[in-house]
C-alpha cells in the first residue's frame, strides 16, 4: 500500500510537471499579449522592462540579485517572464495578466530570501523584480522619508546620510538586502535595541493588491497595514513604498572587535556574555561571531569567539562601561576605535577601504555569505551551560576545508523589551537574550556536495534544541528556513499544515496573519511555500 502511495505521488509530480511545459508554453505568448494590451499608450514603455528567455538580456537580469547559488543551477525552475517596472500600472498590468493567465508571481527587491522565494517557483511563474523602483525622497525637516521597496538597505543609509550625518534608519546591517523584503520580516540591525525594527519604524505604505487597487494605510486599514510590517512579503500584495520615520545617531559611534581562541577562554568568554550583553544600554548593539581558525601556536584547528559591539557615543563613555560590565573580556583602550556612522557601517560590511559610495553598490562585493549556503536561527531565552557550548565546538571543526561553518550571537534586549509582542506581526520581543544565526557555506565548486553540508546544518540544529525557545521552537522570517514546513505546491494549503511553519515565525500573532489574508486575498493569488494562506472554508 505505502509503495503503491509512493508511485501515485510520484505520477502526480510527473503530470504535473509535463501539464506546465505545456501551460508554459501557451501562457507565455497570452501573457505578453495581456501586457501589451493593457495600457496600449503605454506598451512602447512596458516593452522596455520585459524580459523574457529568448531575449539577450534575461539570464543577465535574473543573475543580477540571486544571492544564493543554490537556486541559480541548470535544474532551478526559470521564469516564464521577469518585468522590471517602472511605475505601479506596470505592477498593476502584471498582476492583472498573471491572474488572468494562472501565473503565480514571486516579488524581488534585494535578493536576499534564504531559499530563494522571490525569484524560484515549481509552478509557472513571473518574476517582479523591483530594481528600477528604488528611489529614496528624504525629509529632513520632518525626519521622514519615503523609501521604495526596490532600494538596498545600503541605498537607503547613503540617501540619508547625503542629506544629514546625523539622522538615519534602523536597518539590517547588510548593504545589499533589499529594504522592501527586510521590512516585510521586521528588519532586526545595528540600531534595534535602541529604536527597534525597521517595521517599528513605518509610518505609511503604498501597496497594490490582487485586484490591482493602490492603497495607502488610510484605505488598507490598520489590519493590513499591520500585516505587512513583519508577516512577511508575497502574502497580501506588493508594497512599492514605505514611509518611513527616521532616527537620531551621534556624531561620532565607537567601535570594538576583539578576538578569542578556545584556548584563550572562549567558552566561558561567549557564556559570560549572555548575561552581560542583553542588559546593556540600548546604545550598544553586541554580536559574537563563532568561525574556525588554526591556532598560532602550533596551527592546528581551533574554534575563534570574535566579540564585535558598536556604541552610539564616544570611547569616553563605552570604554567605562564595557570594563565593568565585562571586565572578563580584557578589553584595554586601544581595541576601541571612534569614527562616523557611515564609517561604522563600512567597516561591518567589511569595506573600511571603501568610501561610502560602495553602499550603492548592489552587487555581492564584500558579502559575508558564500557563493552557496543554507541557514536557520534561533532565538534563546536562558543562557546556554558551558557544557552546551562544549558540543558545539566539535562539529564547527568537523567541516571539511570546503565548507564555511560561521554562527552569529546577536544580543536582543533594550526598548526591544518594552515593545509589545502583537504591535506587528514580529513576536520575538520580552525575555529574548540573543538571536542565534546559523550559516554553512561552500564554493560553487563544492556544489555537488551541498547535500552533505545541508546535512550537517540540520544535525547541529537538532543538536542545538534542548537549550533554545520551546513551543514554538522561534525561528527569524528573515533567515527563511523550508525544512520547518512548507505549503502545497498544488491545490490548498489547510490551516493546520500552515501551522506548523506558521507559529515559528509569528507565534499566535499568526491567527490574525491568516485572519487579514481572508479578508484581503481569499482566493490567495500571492502564495509560495510559506506566504500566509487563507482560511479555507
Amino acid at each position: 500500500m505505502k509503495f503503491l502511495h509512493r508511485s501515485l505521488s510520484l505520477l502526480f509530480i510527473v503530470v504535473c510537471s509535463l501539464s506546465w511545459v505545456t501551460a508554459s508554453a501557451n501562457s507565455h505568448d497570452d501573457f505578453l499579449e495581456c501586457l501589451y494590451s493593457y495600457h496600449p499608450n503605454e506598451s512602447s514603455s512596458i516593452t522596455q522592462v520585459i524580459y523574457t528567455e529568448t531575449n539577450s538580456s534575461y539570464s543577465a537580469v535574473l543573475d543580477s540579485s540571486i544571492r544564493n547559488q543554490r537556486f541559480s543551477t541548470p535544474n532551478t525552475p526559470k521564469p516564464l517572464v521577469i518585468v522590471t517596472p517602472l511605475n505601479i500600472s506596470h505592477v498593476q498590468a502584471t498582476i492583472h495578466c498573471s491572474k488572468k493567465h494562472g501565473l503565480q508571481i514571486r516579488t524581488r527587491s534585494g535578493g536576499h530570501d534564504f531559499e530563494g522565494l522571490s525569484y524560484v517557483s515549481h509552478v509557472p511563474f513571473v518574476v517582479i523584480d523591483l530594481v528600477n523602483l528604488r528611489s529614496v525622497d528624504v525629509d529632513v525637516e520632518n525626519e521622514e522619508a519615503w523609501v521604495q521597496s526596490g532600494a538596498t538597505v545600503g541605498e537607503v543609509y547613503y540617501r540619508i546620510n547625503e542629506r544629514s550625518t546625523n539622522l538615519t534608519f534602523p536597518a539590517a546591517v547588510g548593504r545589499t538586502v533589499g529594504i522592501g523584503g527586510s521590512i516585510s520580516g521586521g528588519g532586526d540591525g545595528l540600531l534595534f535595541r535602541k529604536y527597534g525594527l525597521s517595521a517599528d519604524n513605518v509610518i505609511d505604505a503604498q501597496l497594490v493588491d490582487a485586484n490591482g487597487r493602490v492603497l495607502d494605510r488610510r484605505s488598507m486599514g490598520e489590519d493590513l497595514f499591520w500585516a505587512i510590517r513583519g508577516g512577511g512579503g508575497g502574502s497580501f500584495g506588493i508594497v512599492i513604498s514605505w514611509k518611513i520615520k527616521l532616527v537620531h545617531v551621534p556624531s561620532t559611534v565607537t567601535v570594538f572587535s576583539v578576538g578569542r581562541t578556545l584556548e584563550q577562554n572562549a567558552t566561558q568568554l561567549l557564556h559570560r556574555w549572555q548575561y552581560v550583553a542583553p542588559n546593556l544600554p540600548n546604545d550598544v548593539y553586541s554580536v559574537v561571531t563563532i568561525s574556525t581558525t588554526n591556532a598560532s601556536e602550533n596551527r592546528t584547528k581551533t574554534v575563534l569567539a570574535t566579540f564585535i559591539s558598536l556604541f552610539q557615543g564616544g570611547a569616553n563613555d563605552f570604554i567605562p562601561l564595557m570594563q565593568e560590565r565585562f571586565p572578563e573580556l580584557g578589553l584595554v583602550k586601544e581595541d576601541f576605535i571612534e569614527m562616523t556612522w557611515i564609517e561604522s557601517l563600512l567597516l561591518l560590511n567589511g569595506a573600511s577601504n571603501e568610501t561610502s559610495e560602495i553602499l550603492l553598490d548592489r552587487s555581492n562585493r564584500y558579502s559575508i555569505l558564500p557563493p552557496s549556503f543554507k541557514s536557520k536561527s534561533d532565538y534563546v531565552r536562558k543562557p546556554m551551560p558551558e557544557i552546551a557550548l562544549q558540543g558545539l565546538w566539535p562539529q564547527l571543526l568537523e567541516v571539511d576545508e570546503g565548507g564555511i561553518g560561521v554562527h552569529y550571537f546577536i544580543a536582543y534586549g533594550g526598548i526591544m523589551e518594552e515593545i509589545s509582542e502583537t504591535e506587528t506581526p514580529f513576536p520575538h520581543r520580552k525575555g529574548t537574550l540573543y538571536k542565534i544565526y546559523y550559516n554553512i557555506g561552500w564554493l560553487e565548486e563544492e556544489s555537488n556536495n551541498s547535500q552533505r553540508y545541508i546535512s550537517w546544518m540540520r544535525k547541529l540544529y537538532s543538536y542545538m534544541g534542548p537549550f533554545v525557545s520551546k513551543s514554538p521552537r522561534e525561528v527569524y522570517l528573515n533567515y527563511r528556513d523550508l525544512d520547518i514546513g512548507r505549503n502545497n505546491y498544488y491545490g490548498k494549503t489547510s490551516y493546520k499544515q500552515a501551522s506548523i511553519w506558521g507559529r515559528k515565525y509569528f507565534k499566535n500573532n499568526f491567527d490574525r496573519l491568516v485572519y487579514v489574508k481572508t479578508k484581503t486575498d481569499p482566493k490567495n493569488f500571492f502564495k509560495h511555500e510559506q506566504s500566509i494562506p487563507p482560511r479555507f472554508h
